[in-house]
């Protein structure tokens, strides 16, 4: 039990979005990494992308769910977070959606009230289609683009203004004629998801505009049948919808605090002990904001992504591992407070300072 005297033990776990992540680039295949952690640290603070898994999830009590641009803000002290036990979640719905793929989100959304309790509110239609359209960076990275961000913005302020949203849960209609090859090769579990980056996009423009938790699902067919999906891709061909997850994670989201006040009801980011990100990925702004800090940032090599930004090559000090196994034997050492070097095979002796 940890005693009243110390601080919680608090790790950052981060698998960029759209990169095409060994390990936390598909369905919710980093989820088995942060029930894991969650067991060694007393707070894990990680985003959507780790933890969404279309219609699979896992409740994890002291796992904070946060958006990509909220976490960058609170890497760099600029925000802190509000622990809550329930948030009203808005929903906001695509214009573009059709009829029927429309009431599969309604009637998921129904189904996490009456079988899971989640507080929803009514929902909103953006008043005009949101127009997504995706891309693919040079790197291989997926992003993409918004037509009608306006629309985004003003379905998402009717939700707060006349709901009464704590949260913002947005269903966007993807374009179903994707990169065939691309699109393929993600299902059967090896390349970049092609609609991850433009997820990211809509999610971050509504924190960065309102200051509260926001996450994204897209809206597309129902995929063809194929014998060769991937159980890490798997997730996403067990139904018409993927937004009860996001419903899950979005209910016990934190808030967001913009105004530094030391409390104990608040978690700042001078109070994180270790940040886990893969070894080739290092070159977000969460991360380069933690290496500024004393925060112990371990990278995960065998975690491979399409992008090649070392520590090495930024000159950031961390531990480097082999695995998420071995990420975890450093953070119970780490919380144990054991110099890693005494669990080697040798140890060297003490050397005099002149």
């Amino acid at each position: 039990m940890l005693s009243q005297s110390l601080k919680p033990f608090t790790v950052v776990l981060i698998v960029p979005t759209g990169i095409g992540a060994s390990i936390g680039g598909y369905a919710g295949d980093a989820l088995p990494v942060a029930r894991a952690m969650a067991e060694v640290c007393d707070r894990l603070i990680t985003h959507p992308n780790v933890l969404n898994g279309a219609q699979l999830y896992w409740n994890l009590d002291n796992a904070y769910y946060v958006e990509g641009y909220g976490l960058d803000q609170f890497a760099a002290g600029s925000w802190g977070l509000q622990p809550v036990t329930q948030n009203k979640v808005g929903l906001l719905l695509d214009r573009a959606i059709e009829p029927e793929l429309r009431l599969r989100q309604l009637q998921a959304a129904d189904a996490t009230r009456a079988t899971l309790g989640l507080n929803v509110t009514d929902y909103v239609i953006t008043d005009a289609p949101l127009e997504v359209e995706l891309r693919t960076a040079f790197s291989g990275a997926s992003w993409g683009t918004i037509g009608n961000t306006a629309s985004l913005l003003r379905g998402a302020e009717k939700l707060i203004t006349q709901a009464g949203a704590d949260a913002i849960a947005i269903v966007a209609r993807f374009p179903d004629e994707m990169d065939s090859m691309a699109f393929n090769n993600y299902r059967q579990g090896s390349g970049v998801d092609p609609i991850a980056g433009a997820e990211a996009v809509i999610s971050h423009l509504i924190v960065r505009q309102f200051k509260i938790p926001a996450a994204h699902a897209p809206a597309l067919r129902p995929l063809p049948v194929d014998p060769n999906v991937s159980p890490k891709a798997a997730a996403e061909e067990l139904g018409y919808t993927f937004l009860p997850c996001i419903l899950v994670g979005l209910a016990r989201a934190p808030q967001f605090v913009t105004k530094y006040e030391v409390s104990p009801h608040l978690i700042w980011s001078e109070e994180v002990d270790a940040l886990i990100i893969p070894h080739s990925a290092c070159g977000g702004s969460a991360a380069l904001s933690f290496s500024n800090s004393q925060t112990t940032i371990i990278t995960v090599e065998e975690n491979s992504t399409s992008l090649k930004v070392t520590p090495e090559a930024l000159g950031m000090k961390t531990i480097r591992v082999n695995s998420y196994l071995e990420a975890l034997g450093v953070l119970v050492a780490r919380r144990a407070g054991i110099n890693l070097n005494a669990l080697s095979s040798s140890i060297s002796s003490l050397h005099h300072l002149s």
